[in-house]
């Protein structure tokens, strides 16, 4: 049985919640882009980096969307693996992906970008990895999701999608279409 309480649909006894639907992720992202040109006005000394694996597929919608607003506009957009920054790679094995970020960001604001933002681990791992490429000017975060309140460092996001409130046994899954054929952002009692 579903009820609706705003725009979030939560199917009881199912352990499911749709925190986003397709309609309210596409405003969401369009959201993102506006705010993020808000304090980035001029472009030019200003890069985003998608954090691999799933960021980019935030950060690919975000750029496309200030391409449409500024089509004029040169964007420097990047990709960036922290495989190999994460504190918990000897832990388990974690596959690398491509970096590519063919430009310096030394004195440069760089506008990271994830999907979510959980303990904050791979934020910190993201900072390490952004030094190889030069010293940025500001570094500001970009999240689709905010799990707020469960945060184990003191990392904030500057632009949030949604902010929400989970417990330690729920997981965020973001889905879209090229990966999992369907875009939502749910929330999944483990």
């Amino acid at each position: 049985m579903a009820a609706r309480d705003n725009s979030v649909i939560f199917i009881k006894n199912s352990g499911l919640k749709t925190i986003l639907s397709e309609q309210q992720l596409a405003l969401t992202v369009k959201r993102l882009a506006h705010q993020i040109l808000e304090n980035h006005l001029k472009l030019s000394n200003t890069v985003i980096i998608g954090l691999q694996p799933r960021g980019i597929f935030l950060s690919d919608r975000i750029v496309a969307e200030i391409r449409k607003i500024l089509p004029e506009e040169t964007i420097l957009y990047g990709k960036l693996d922290i495989t190999f920054y994460r504190d918990d790679v000897r832990k388990s094995l974690h596959i690398a992906n491509a970096t590519d970020i063919p430009f310096s960001i030394e004195n440069r604001k760089v506008v990271l970008i994830d999907d979510v933002l959980y303990t904050g681990r791979t934020i910190r791992a993201a900072l390490d990895a952004l030094l190889d490429f030069g010293r940025p000017s500001h570094v500001s975060l970009c999240v689709l999701i905010d799990r707020r309140f469960s945060r184990e460092l003191p990392i904030q996001p500057d632009y949030a999608g949604k902010v929400i409130d989970t417990i330690i046994s729920q997981k965020v899954k973001v889905c879209w279409k090229e990966k999992d054929d369907i875009e939502q952002v749910i929330l999944l009692d483990s």
